[in-house]
């Protein structure tokens, strides 16, 4: 009996132990960091600018497990276009710092208004939010229309998460989801990144640096914070709010997209009658990298 608790405590402790023994994100992992890295108040945040100085200001956004290198071949398209583009890792991905705190709307604009103060840009912005970066930017321009130009969406979460019933318990169960997220999260994700490997990509070697997020403290908590916050509920009032200030918005979708499927057209299409819609032919959700070139050519007619 001894040797079977003791063969179960083992057991859960494993998952923790194995976090906790991960790299920290520390002054030698950011050794190799392109761009800037500043403290704001919720720590270090890792941000890049692109393009002419003096051109219009873009935001890009990124999603719940890719950080801010999902932009490369984007960003290579909309400097052409003359725009100044602002990329940077939300926290607990990539560079930027771990804070251990909820990942809800509150957390995720107070981070994006810090460095846009840090960075003086304050109107007159394009934000473009691919997956949970959608949410994220249709919070933003919900709460600042007047800062806000238009707002792009690639394959945008808030239409309501689509959840199993282990994903269910882990977002809805404190300590044994959590436990749960750290046992189970990392195999899972490995899998299904390795599974895209042989997609085309506008980024070079995208599947090794989806992998190595893995390898660093408080990724996986973190995104067990978003699932429990900001992709936790849908953001219908936000674009509601969008809709009756007719903020131009243009939602960009991939027609193979198992994540955000192309279905939630009809979501957003009833929020908000103003949305234009795009859907490109083949891409699943790994559009922003796999279909970069097909989403600019889209880009050059709308913006």
């Amino acid at each position: 009996m001894i040797w079977v608790l003791l063969a179960l405590a083992i057991v859960a402790a494993t998952p923790p132990l194995v976090e906790r023994y991960r790299k920290p994100m520390d002054d030698t992992a950011r050794g190799s960091a392109p761009g800037r890295l500043v403290q704001l108040p919720m720590g270090v945040i890792h941000f890049q600018w692109h393009g002419p100085a003096n051109g219009p200001v873009c935001i890009c956004i990124h999603g719940l497990t890719t950080p801010s290198f999902v932009w490369g071949g984007l960003n290579r398209g909309l400097t052409r276009m003359g725009y100044r583009v602002l990329t940077y890792d939300l926290y607990g991905r990539g560079y930027s710092d771990r804070p251990g705190q909820p990942q809800d709307r509150a957390f995720f604009l107070e981070q994006l208004r810090a460095l846009l103060a840090h960075e003086g840009v304050e109107r007159d912005i394009t934000v473009i939010g691919y997956s949970m970066g959608g949410a994220i930017g249709t919070a933003f321009a919900a709460a600042h229309p007047e800062r806000v130009r238009r707002l792009v969406l690639l394959a945008p979460a808030g239409m309501g998460l689509s959840r199993g019933r282990m994903m269910r318990f882990i977002m809805e169960t404190p300590v044994i989801g959590d436990w749960l997220m750290l046992a189970l999260f990392p195999r899972l994700h490995r899998k299904n990144v390795r599974a895209e490997r042989d997609l085309p990509s506008a980024v070079p070697h995208i599947t090794d640096l989806q992998l190595a997020e893995l390898d660093y403290r408080g990724f996986t908590p973190a995104v067990l914070a978003s699932l429990r916050g900001i992709l936790s509920d849908t953001m219908e009032a936000e674009h509601r709010k969008l809709h009756a200030a007719g903020l131009p918005v243009l939602a960009i979708w991939g027609e193979e997209d198992k994540v955000i499927p192309a279905e939630c057209i009809g979501t957003l299409a009833a929020w908000s009658r103003n949305a234009e819609h795009e859907v490109i032919e083949g891409a699943g959700h790994g559009l922003t990298y796999t279909h970069a070139d097909e989403i600019l050519d889209i880009l050059k007619t709308r913006l």
